[in-house]
C-alpha cells in the first residue's frame, strides 16, 4: 500500500458515463479513492451500499468519494442504477490507475493465488496527499471504518 503523508499518485480515467475524471477534479476536497474487484458482486456491492448509506455524512463533512475498478464504464452504469450509487465510478479496463494505487497484485482465494484488484481505500486530502489507508475493508461497515463516529 502507498503510505500515508505521501503525494497521491496522478491518475486520469472515464466514469460510467464516458466522462474524464482526473485526480486534479478534486482539488481542494477531501476524495475517498476507494478500489473494488468487480461490480454486482456480494462484497463490492456491501461496500458501495455502505458508502452509498452514509454519503450524506461524507459531504456534510466535506468529502468526495469515487470508486475505481477494472469493469468497463457500462457495467458501472448498470452498478450504479441498480444499486442508486450516489457517487461516480472510475473504469480502469488498463489497470494504470490500479497499479498506480498498488490497489493490483498477488491474491489468494480458496487456496488459489492470482493476480488481481486487492481491496483498498485511500483519504486524500484537500492538497492531494494520503492522510489514510485501509487495506483490511469491512466491506459491511466501511462507511464507518473511514468516519469513525463523526
Amino acid at each position: 500500500m502507498l503510505e500515508i503523508g505521501t503525494k497521491a499518485p496522478w491518475f486520469e480515467g472515464v466514469d460510467e458515463n464516458g466522462n474524464k475524471v482526473t485526480l486534479g477534479d478534486f482539488a481542494g476536497r477531501r476524495l475517498v479513492l476507494y478500489f473494488y474487484p468487480k461490480d454486482s458482486t456480494p462484497g463490492c456491492t456491501s461496500e458501495a451500499c455502505s458508502l452509498r448509506d452514509n454519503y450524506e455524512r461524507f459531504i456534510a463533512q466535506g468529502y468526495s468519494v469515487l470508486g475505481v475498478s477494472r469493469d468497463s464504464a457500462e457495467s458501472h452504469h448498470r452498478f450504479i442504477a441498480k444499486y442508486q450509487l450516489p457517487f461516480h465510478l472510475v473504469a480502469d479496463t488498463d489497470l494504470a490507475i490500479l497499479k498506480a494505487y498498488e490497489a493490483w497484485g498477488e491474491k489468494t482465494s480458496f487456496g488459489k493465488v492470482s493476480e488481481g484488484t486487492l481491496r483498498t481505500t485511500y483519504v486524500i486530502d484537500e492538497q492531494g496527499f494520503i492522510i489514510d489507508a485501509i487495506g483490511k475493508v469491512n466491506t459491511k461497515e466501511h462507511a464507518s471504518q473511514i468516519l469513525g463516529n463523526k
